[in-house]
């Protein structure tokens, strides 16, 4: 969940490492650091704090400018953050130098027997102990810097990506991975070594993406050379062209990430849906699902495994396909999925959701499946991720890339792809009739001019904020089909406000959660007109004659609701099915003001970080 930067060529490598680290910043914000060769020793500068209060420090610190560095920006894992356990660190004797994203989970192990042999820690991190485990066999061993990474790397147990050079030959940089992101950027005479493409982007659109206990030897002037970790054995690194550009990563004139994110979801859904959704045709092409038909139509279930955000869009994606497919959906936490030994067989469809495409609970899931015989197929955004390599089959959401730590547009355009899939085996099976699949069709087609619609409600839902942006406590409240985004809402909430925020099923606040009721707490209701719409005017007058504060987001033109409520925000009307993809979004601006209201961090929330690469 850390950031990782480097660079090796021609040019001044500090402002390439920090820009490349603010970019990175949403991987991890607690500590930061750089480490840069200038010609005669290497020049240090790391912190706790964010990139910005590096820079402050390196103004002092790095007096030499130089053409080779790393960098890194920090999520604790092995350490509190502090100065010394920030990133980079030293071998003892002061020669090679590391940055490390990940977990070395036999580190101790490893620590006590180099103490015996002498070494000392200044450091409470795994990445030091790393690091003096390859200073060790370098020495021991009689071998190059890139060997001896080799062996340390087949001794360690965990996850990784990591960058290291050696002072006394300062020519190459070596890195690998396995579980953690690494991408390398191959330019004209120099080289961009970052967790992913965004540090480079304005440099090359070359890249090459390590696969799993992948090892690359970086040196200027020669070809990236690859080997697998395990064996030694040498790969042919595919050079992949990179789609990103420069302005997609910028803010684009918004105060936030998060906000331009929640704003970009029009376009992010008709991006998802284009080429896929052919209305006028009556077709749904997605050649994922297409050569893969018979797996999914002769499924006895299917298993939907993803973490946080990504989850609750699995929770939709539940009510979605059973209702339209009549495929029976089990929704798991990736997180707790292998641990409980599941019952898994050749039967079974698994589909990962993820938005990095690395989230290391989900890739433990998709292992854990492929390894019973499952078919595995993912639903991520980001293009060459592992996940996308590690499954079977899949489909990209195309959301373009999501900076802000809370996820918009990822939960939005997830739904997106996976109502699509339902629609196809729907049509496929004859469980929806023609006339249904064309309206669901229009329908879907019409969700980004109806979000546009819902944006419009941005002042009001600012003065909602206000008025509420002190409460301790929140209550999301939905049914059927958006029960998931009232967890998605208080989810929202507690992420990026620090307000604890809980979503029940409306109808599960009488079995507890009403007793917390008061004229102090907030209750969010989603009450649209279709579904449980009468069930959930009741849950609102239980609410009501308790004195809690009523936020209603309703259809237009409800009157029922509005006449119960304190506060109403309306909506477009769309089916019952496709209402997530709306209901949510006034939830999305109801977070986003209330936080900015605090003083909170909006992008950066404390204690979280965008990709989730360790267990």
């Amino acid at each position: 969940m850390c950031g990782i930067v480097g660079y090796i060529g021609h040019r001044d490598a500090y402002p390439i490492i920090i820009n490349g680290l603010k970019r990175l910043e949403y991987r991890g914000y607690d500590s930061a650091g750089i480490a840069l060769y200038d010609g005669n020793d290497v020049q240090l500068a790391k912190t706790k704090g964010k990139v910005a209060d590096l820079e402050e420090r390196a103004e002092n610190e790095i007096k030499a400018k130089g053409s080779l560095g790393i960098g890194h920006t920090r999520w604790a894992t092995h350490g509190v953050p502090n100065d010394v356990n920030s990133h980079p660190h030293y071998s003892n004797s002061g020669n090679l130098v590391i940055i490390h994203n990940g977990i070395i989970e036999n580190y101790d192990a490893i620590k006590q027997e180099l103490i015996k042999r002498g070494y000392t820690f200044k450091s409470d991190t795994d990445t030091e102990v790393l690091i003096n485990l390859i200073e060790e066999i370098k020495k021991n061993e009689g071998v190059k810097l890139g060997k001896a990474v080799q062996i340390a790397l087949n001794e360690v147990v965990g996850a990784y990506a990591i960058a290291v050079f050696d002072k006394t030959k300062p020519n190459e940089i070596v890195v690998a991975r396995l579980g953690s992101p690494l991408a390398i950027g191959v330019g004209e005479d120099e080289f961009f070594i970052a967790s992913d493409a965004t540090p480079f982007i304005e440099f090359t659109k070359n890249a090459i993406y390590l696969e799993d206990e992948e090892l690359a030897v970086v040196r200027r002037g020669k070809k990236v050379k690859v080997r697998k970790i395990k064996d030694d054995s040498l790969v042919d690194p595919y050079i992949q062209e990179l789609r990103l550009n420069i302005e997609q990563i910028e803010k684009g004139g918004y105060d936030h990430f998060m906000l331009k994110e929640i704003y970009e979801q029009p376009k992010a859904i008709r991006d998802t849906y284009r080429g896929r959704l052919l209305r006028e045709q009556g077709l749904i092409k997605m050649t994922g699902i297409e050569d893969n038909m018979k797996k999914f139509l002769n499924a006895d279930r299917i298993l939907i495994v993803a973490c946080g955000t990504s989850w609750h869009a699995g929770l939709v994606a539940e009510y979605i396909f059973e209702s339209f497919a009549r495929i029976p959906v089990e929704v798991e936490y990736a997180s707790e999925f292998r641990y409980r030994d599941p019952i898994i067989t050749e039967k079974d469809v698994l589909i990962a959701i993820s938005q990095s495409g690395e989230t290391a609970d989900t890739l433990a899931a998709i292992k854990l499946a492929k390894s019973k015989g499952a078919f595995v197929f993912g639903v991520c955004n980001v293009v060459g991720s592992s996940i996308s390599r590690e499954t079977h089959a899949g489909a990209y959401t195309h959301a373009g890339p999501e900076i802000g730590v809370a996820s918009t547009k990822a939960f939005t355009t997830q739904i997106t792809v996976l109502t699509l899939i339902a629609l196809r085996l729907a049509r496929a099976k004859g469980t929806v009739t023609n006339s249904e699949y064309r309206t669901h069709l229009l329908e879907l087609e019409l969700i980004p001019e109806k979000i546009e619609k819902a944006l419009e409600s941005d002042d009001l839902i600012k003065e909602i904020a206000a008025i509420y942006k002190d409460a301790p406590n929140c209550l999301y409240l939905g049914r059927g089909y958006n029960f998931p985004v009232a967890l998605e809402g208080a989810l929202k909430l507690k992420e990026i406000s620090y307000i604890h925020a809980e979503g029940y099923p409306a109808a599960e606040m009488k079995h507890g959660p009403i007793a917390l009721i008061d004229e102090h707490m907030p209750v969010v209701v989603i009450a649209t007109r279709k579904g449980h719409y009468e069930k959930v005017v009741s849950n609102i007058q239980e609410i009501k004659s308790r004195k809690g504060k009523i936020i209603g987001v309703v259809f237009e033109g409800d009157k029922e609701v509005k006449g119960l409520a304190d506060h109403v925000i309306e909506i477009p009307e769309t089916e019952e099915a496709l209402s997530p993809l709306l209901t949510t979004i006034p939830l999305q601006l109801l977070s986003y003001h209330i936080a900015v209201m605090r003083n909170c961090n909006v992008d950066q929330p404390r204690n979280l970080a965008k990709s989730v690469t360790v267990e």
